[in-house]
């Protein structure tokens, strides 16, 4: 387990509507999903001291798609944002669930599936780093300002690290849900 939280940069345009297709970036031979519980950011975030403070900085939550390219992000270069800024690459939504309607970040269900079958099946509370624990972590590094996003990392079960790595191919849906955020679709096609 990591010391502190990894830090990578997403493209603001790689965000899409929950029910949007995804593309497959060309040259792409290992794009992969992660389901994940995405932080919006409510107020100026800046130095924070403490868990408490920072989850005061939080606006809501939502339903993310981290979608991968596992070739580009590993093997292209030492930083991941080759393989997670592809445009398509971060369906948000249905909603933004304001931080009032849910009264625990770390009492969350996460699930995902690919054409049926169940992929990711995990809980908030089982993440490394809690959401107060990573906006604080954020914020000493970083501004953030209202409206930005924060994935949060992923629960097991990745194409990444399953055998036979069944990356995502075009034509292959993908259903992932959080407790009480809602739910999102996505048909893959090649870009």
């Amino acid at each position: 387990m990591p010391e502190r939280p990894v830090v990578f940069m997403k493209d603001p345009g790689t965000v899409v509507g929950p029910y949007d297709g995804v593309l497959i970036p060309r040259g792409s031979t290992r794009t992969d999903w992660e389901v994940e519980l995405g932080v919006v950011i409510g107020r100026r975030a800046r130095y924070l001291e403490d868990a408490e403070e920072a989850l005061a900085c939080v606006a809501g939550y939502a339903v993310s798609h981290d979608v991968s390219e596992r070739e580009f992000q590993l093997d292209y270069s030492p930083q991941w944002d080759l393989g997670k800024s592809c445009e398509t690459f971060n369906p948000l939504g249905p909603w933004l669930v304001t931080a009032d309607e849910v009264p625990d970040p770390q009492s969350l269900t996460l699930r995902l599936s690919v054409n049926g079958a169940r992929r990711q099946h995990g809980r908030t509370h089982d993440m490394i780093f809690p959401v107060g624990e990573i906006v604080r972590y954020l914020s000493r590094y970083m501004v953030l300002e209202p409206g930005d996003l924060i994935n949060t990392g992923t629960p097991a079960g990745v194409a990444l690290g399953l055998p036979g790595t069944p990356y995502l191919r075009a034509g292959d849906t993908v259903e992932l849900s959080i407790d009480g955020l809602g739910g999102q679709r996505q048909t893959l096609a090649n870009a």
